[in-house]
C-alpha cells in the first residue's frame, strides 16, 4: 500500500479537530505523524487520532531519546500501541541541544550512543522481557513493562548523516528524515537499505501551499533559517554539500544579523528543501521522494498569509 502522510495536530485547541482528521482518511491520506518541540507533545495527537480515525496509521517524528526516561518512554510507547494495535510507529531521535539543553534542562551528550541504548532498551522492553542492563549513556534495573502488547511496535529513528543513517538500519526499522531534497533522498536511502533491505523510510517534507514563487520562497526562507542554524542540521548539509551555497547565511546569522541573513539564502537551495507551487506541482515533487526511496513522504504545511490551509489539505491529497 503506498503510503501518504500529514503532520498533525493543525493551528487550533485539540478538541476542535476531529472533523479535520476524519477528514483526512476520507481524502485519502494513510498516515498521521506529530513531532514534539514546543507544540503539543507527540502522543496526545495520536490518542485522539487513534479513536477518531481507526483506520490510519500514526507515528511520531520524534519523540526525543532524552526527554522521557526509559522506562516512561517505554510506558508511553506501550499505551499508544495499546490504543491502536498495529498501526502505530514510534520514531525516536536525539532531537537537538536547543530542545534537550536549552529548553529541558538535559545534557546533549552523546547523542548517538543515547539513541542507539533507547533503541536497544525498548526492544527488549517492549518485548515483555525484565530489563537490568548497563548501556552505555543509562542503566536500568528490573523494569519490566506492565503492558502485554498485541503486536510488535516498529521503530524508526531520526536520522541525519551516516552514523545515524547505518543505526536506523541496522538496529530499528527504518529511519525518519527530513529537510532534505528529493536528491538527497536518493543519497541517504541505499545507506539505511545497506544495513536492512526493508528498512522503512519514512520523510517529512515541508510545504509551502501557494503558486506565487516569491511568497513561498520567502515563507521558506523563514521556516528554515531555524534549522540550518541548528549544529546537527547544519552538519547535515555540510556533508550534502552546500557549505558554499550557504556560506554567506551562516556567516551573517552568526554574526547576529539574522532579517540579513534570510536574504542569503540562495532561491536554489530554498526550492530543493521547499515544496512549492500549484497542487499539481507539490504532488510532483512529492513523486520524486517517492521515486528516490521514501516510503511514507508526511506532509508539514508551512501557513501562508491569504491561503486558507484548511482547502491546501485538500487540495494536496493524493490522487489515485
Amino acid at each position: 500500500m503506498k503510503r501518504y502522510g500529514m503532520t498533525i495536530p493543525f493551528d487550533g485547541p485539540l478538541h476542535t479537530q476531529r472533523s479535520r482528521f476524519e477528514e483526512l482518511a476520507d481524502l485519502g491520506y494513510t498516515d498521521l505523524w506529530t513531532a514534539e518541540a514546543m507544540g503539543t507533545d507527540g502522543l496526545t495527537p495520536l490518542a485522539l487520532a487513534s479513536v477518531w480515525t481507526p483506520r490510519m496509521r500514526f507515528g511520531t517524528a520524534i519523540l526525543p531519546a532524552y526527554t522521557r526516561g526509559p522506562a516512561l518512554l517505554a510506558q508511553s510507547v506501550a499505551a499508544m500501541a495499546s490504543a491502536a494495535p498495529g498501526r502505530f510507529v514510534c520514531g525516536i531521535g536525539s532531537s537537538s541541544d536547543i530542545i534537550v539543553e536549552r529548553w529541558n534542562a538535559i545534557a546533549f551528550e552523546r547523542p548517538y550512543q543515547r539513541v542507539r541504548d533507547t533503541v536497544r532498551f525498548l526492544r527488549a522492553a517492549l518485548s515483555g522481557a525484565k530489563v537490568t542492563e548497563e548501556y552505555d549513556t543509562f542503566s536500568v534495573r528490573g523494569f519490566r513493562l506492565g503492558v502485554a502488547l498485541e503486536e510488535p511496535v516498529p521503530i524508526l529513528v531520526a536520522a541525519l548523516r551516516e552514523g545515524m543513517l547505518k543505526l536506523a538500519g541496522r538496529e530499528a526499522d527504518g529511519a525518519v528524515v527530513n529537510w532534505l531534497s528529493a536528491e538527497d533522498a536518493a543519497r541517504v536511502a541505499p545507506i539505511v537499505r545497506s544495513r536492512n533491505d526493508n528498512a522503512e523510510i519514512v520523510a517529512r517534507l515541508f510545504v509551502v501551499p501557494t503558486a506565487d514563487r516569491d511568497t513561498a520562497r520567502a515563507v521558506g526562507r523563514f521556516s528554515m533559517a531555524s534549522y540550518l542554524n541548528v549544529g546537527v542540521y547544519r552538519a547535515f548539509h555540510e556533508w550534502m554539500g552546500r557549505t558554499d551555497a550557504l556560506a554567506e547565511h551562516w556567516a551573517q546569522w552568526s554574526a547576529g544579523d539574522r532579517q540579513g541573513a534570510l536574504g542569503k539564502i540562495p532561491d536554489e537551495i530554498v526550492d530543493q528543501l521547499i515544496i512549492h507551487g500549484s497542487p499539481e506541482e507539490c504532488r510532483a515533487q512529492v513523486a520524486r521522494y517517492v521515486a528516490n526511496g521514501i516510503d511514507c513522504p508526511v506532509l508539514m504545511l508551512i501557513p501562508v498569509p491569504g491561503v486558507d490551509m484548511v482547502q491546501a489539505v485538500r487540495d494536496l491529497a493524493p490522487v489515485n
